[in-house]
């Protein structure tokens, strides 16, 4: 899947045609015939091979979108049930170009995907073409060894792994990991009667610890890879439902076991701008008889863990809708019984004859008449001359009171003598 020379993200033709009818296959076709119908148009329509023709460049987007559609089960059948309705057309992700960018947009993929945002890249028509061509240059990669190397970006190094029937019985792995923390991609190649190789599988390398790794295997049990671009659109979405998806990544590797023979993989350089380190190891199950079963065991862990996060995310969300129904209602009540007592010390504070405070800060506003007033009166007069021994007061004006007060005072001894 690509989007040519565009960065503007995931994208959905103006018209949509049934992707079906799209990649030409018919509504019960299998995966592999998705597939190989699939390889057979992006090729044809990739912007490597026709620059200086815009139709090619949307037909080839809208081939990626249909593949993008018809490859994913879960999305196969919402389709098949309720059409493009039932899509989720946000969370459709769609892979770029790196060969066909150009510098600048280049730097933006590589700041994004420092800042960890996942750009999903698709694999250069020139790789895929000489594959199909039968024109690379395989390297061996005996079962039980090693092979480190450096490969340019959107470049691959080809290595052919040969098995014989016990250890295809057995089962075979293959893993690349960098020290270097480089991206890459792990390929397979089917090899047909013209000795030419078409992709069939490709992992992407993913961070674990301080390196970066990509693995195949092929156990004879259904192995699962993590799509982590499905957990990001999810957490873009919704952060609080994040959790409940980081198991929807799982994605089923289409081929489980191998047959004796040889078989064509390859690592793919994925960096930005720089050449990408590797380690490639190809081994045998048998003697990891051990690990293996642990891997199955914990497959199967996962999927029923998978289920039952589908199951709880209902009841999650349920008691999460009535936790927030009960806090409201907290927060109300708690308003509600603050506000009655408030008004009900306002109305103990009233009954009283004097002008006071009441307990909310302001004046109770209430009096009985003469009898108020001069109770009032009578205090003001008692308060007034509240002084200490020498005559001083406490400011300006309760001195001037006593002044005006004394002379009065004087002025009726005058009168009365």
């Amino acid at each position: 899947m690509g989007m040519g020379s565009k960065m503007e993200g995931p994208s959905t033709p103006a018209l949509r045609r049934d992707p079906y009818e799209v990649l030409s296959v018919s509504r019960d076709s299998t995966d592999q015939e998705i597939k190989a119908a699939y390889r057979r148009l992006a090729l044809k329509y990739h912007p490597d091979k026709n620059a200086s023709n815009p139709e090619a460049s949307e037909l080839f987007k809208e081939v990626a979108y249909s593949y993008s559609i018809l490859s994913d089960p879960e999305k196969r059948r919402q389709y098949d049930t309720s059409g493009f309705e039932a899509l989720d057309t946000d969370g459709m992700d769609m892979e770029i170009d790196l060969s066909n960018l150009g510098t600048v947009n280049t730097m933006f993929a590589a700041l994004f995907s420092k800042l960890g945002v996942p750009i999903k890249t698709t694999i250069s028509a020139n790789v895929l073409e000489e594959a199909l061509n039968g024109t690379v240059t395989v390297r061996p990669l005996p079962i039980g060894t090693s092979v480190s190397g450096k490969v340019e970006k959107q470049c691959a190094h080809f290595f052919g792994v040969t098995i014989n029937e016990q250890q295809a019985e057995s089962g075979i792995v293959v893993r690349v990991t960098s020290t270097a923390q480089s991206k890459f991609k792990l390929l397979y190649f089917e090899q047909d009667a013209n000795a030419s190789y078409g992709l069939a599988l490709q992992e992407d390398s993913e961070k674990t610890g301080k390196v970066t790794s990509a693995g195949m295997y092929f156990l004879h049990f259904q192995v699962y890879r993590m799509d982590s671009t499905v957990n990001a659109l999810a957490m873009a979405k919704d952060p609080e439902a994040a959790f409940f998806k980081r198991l929807e990544g799982l994605q089923p590797c289409e081929v489980s076991e191998l047959k004796a023979g040889t078989h064509i993989f390859a690592v793919y350089g994925d960096n930005f701008f720089k050449t990408a380190t590797y380690t490639i190891e190809a081994l045998c199950a048998k003697t990891y008889e051990d690990t293996t079963e642990k891997l199955k065991e914990i497959e199967a862990q996962i999927l029923r863990k998978r289920n039952e996060l589908r199951l709880f995310e209902t009841e999650y969300r349920k008691a999460l809708a009535r936790f927030q129904e009960v806090t409201n209602r907290y927060t109300q009540e708690k308003q509600s019984v603050d506000d009655l007592l408030k008004q009900r010390d306002n109305i103990h504070c009233s009954f009283t004859v004097t002008k006071v405070v009441n307990c909310s800060g302001g004046s109770s506003g209430l009096s009985n008449g003469s009898s108020s007033s001069k109770i009032a009166g009578e205090d003001s007069k008692a308060e007034s001359p509240v002084e200490d021994g020498n005559g001083s007061s406490d400011g300006k004006d309760k001195s001037g009171k006593k002044k005006w007060f004394n002379l009065n005072l004087k002025g009726s001894d005058k009168k009365l003598g």
